[in-house]
């Protein structure tokens, strides 16, 4: 390369995450990493590909407000929604919580493809265009960020299954190829071309519906994809050759546990010549703490470190299982796994009197409860993930399929393991899997090919979380 060509081409780093979902517990070492990473690239920006809601005590607590100082603190350029931001919609409030948290935010945010204006909590706050002024607490199609004198284009996108996944009431989504394209074409128009895509419709996930790589391969003009939504950890980015020269993907896993760093040359035209992307792994024994960021954190921990130990009024008469080794959660049934499948089945009969039975994936139960006192902490551990009830209805024969799925693995430990309540499931270990089923009961009844019934279970699982295909 010559002098001249090298003196056109610009360089610069994107550090990213997503998906981390009110996990703040190692936030003090999260901040000295970044600090660090930052300090050494100067040309930089800051992204957050959405799911900043919903996971843990501090967002229950706070309702994404605790995130949000931490946000501001690090100086954030722009986020995008994931679909746990629409977790509030079906509460007393609506979405009051998360109009809070756009307001209060020292960033924009990015949303070319979901629409706030029914929603009274977001008048003011939306602006369906992209824009070279960018203001902070607002949301936009896109922005144009200049970094080191050159002019950098960022919007965003949500996945549409939101509607299905989360409760966004009157807040609409509209095709995400359709939108990308429209934001591209505004970028090209300002003479923008070197554009990145914050997105939270998932690497891999469901290519009918949206992902990353149908993004990249359908929507000229992407050079960067930072992607959220399916928690996936590309230790390398992953490059998709588009027709207007090489579009890389990255995505930095969950719960603060990576930073992403991308860095980034391209040439004069906007197209990019070299890349290198890592995850830089938070490292909370042997790592650095942020003083300011521990001090920060102080009176967020010290309020849900007593909601952790405060009691539900439960009391386990029992040890209550779920143990992973011989006879564990992920190969048998345990007293545990029975009792969260009780109590998912019983309120979803208060929802749909028709839901017959209710089954949980073993592994998604990660711990064990001890006999005694019952706390909210033991509660939380035992089912971190924050995954919502769902409700569906299945034929006898998509049932059967699932159960099968269930027990295929037996008796190798297998996290798609189901355990069951309303139901009585006989399997033969020794058959051949995908013929292992023996019989399926409900209230006493063995379960009929062609019938419709009514499950409950979490959204996981539902969505085809373990393989379930049939779900």
């Amino acid at each position: 390369v010559s002098a001249e060509e090298a003196s056109k081409d610009f360089s610069m780093t994107v550090f990213h995450t997503n998906d981390t979902h009110a996990h703040l517990e190692n936030i003090p070492y999260f901040a000295a990493l970044l600090k660090e990473k930052r300090a050494e690239v100067p040309h930089n920006v800051l992204l957050h590909a959405g799911d900043v809601f919903s996971g843990t005590l501090y967002f229950n607590e706070f309702q994404g407000q605790a995130d949000l100082a931490f946000m501001n603190y690090f100086g954030y350029d722009a986020m995008t929604f994931g679909n746990h931001e629409f977790d509030l919609g079906t509460s007393v409030v609506g979405h009051k919580g998360l109009a809070d948290f756009v307001k209060g935010a020292e960033f924009p945010f990015v949303s070319a493809n979901v629409n706030f204006s029914a929603d009274s909590h977001f008048d003011g706050l939306q602006s369906r265009e992209v824009t070279a002024e960018p203001e902070n607490g607002k949301i936009f199609n896109g922005i144009v960020k200049e970094v080191d004198g050159e002019k950098v284009g960022i919007f965003g996108l949500t996945t549409e299954e939101t509607v299905a996944i989360s409760s966004p009431e009157q807040i609409e989504f509209t095709n995400y190829i359709t939108e990308a394209k429209a934001a591209v074409a505004a970028f090209e128009e300002m003479g923008i071309n070197k554009i990145i895509a914050l997105t939270h419709i998932g690497f891999d996930d469901n290519a009918a519906v949206d992902n990353d790589q149908e993004l990249a391969k359908n929507v000229p003009g992407i050079d960067i994809i930072v992607g959220g939504h399916t928690h996936s950890k590309l230790e390398e980015p992953k490059v998709i050759e588009g027709e207007s020269g090489p579009v890389v993907i990255v995505q930095a896993e969950q719960y603060h546990n990576y930073l992403g760093q991308l860095d980034v040359t391209f040439d004069e035209n906007g197209v990019i010549k070299e890349y290198n992307g890592v995850l830089h792994a938070v490292d909370t024994k042997e790592g650095e703490k942020d003083a300011e960021a521990e001090e920060l954190l102080k009176p967020y921990y010290d309020q849900v470190d007593s909601t952790m130990t405060s009691p539900t009024g439960g009391v386990a008469e029992v040890f209550l299982s779920g143990l992973r080794n011989l006879g564990g959660v992920r190969a048998g049934e345990t007293n545990l796994g029975n009792i969260i499948t009780d109590g998912m089945l019983g309120k979803a009969k208060e929802i749909d009197p028709d839901v017959s039975i209710a089954f949980q994936n073993g592994g998604g139960i990660r711990a064990s409860i001890d006999k005694g006192e019952v706390t909210y902490g033991d509660v939380l551990t035992v089912l971190p993930f924050g995954n919502n009830l769902a409700i569906m209805e299945l034929s006898g024969a998509e049932l059967r399929e699932t159960f099968e799925h269930s027990v295929k693995e037996y008796p190798k430990e297998n996290g798609g393991f189901l355990h069951v309540a309303g139901m009585q499931v006989i399997f033969d270990g020794t058959a051949e899997p995908g013929k292992r089923i023996v019989s399926l009961k409900i209230a006493g009844k063995e379960v009929e090919a062609d019938k419709m019934y009514k499950a409950a279970t979490n959204v996981f699982t539902a969505r085809g979380g373990d393989g379930f295909e049939a779900l």
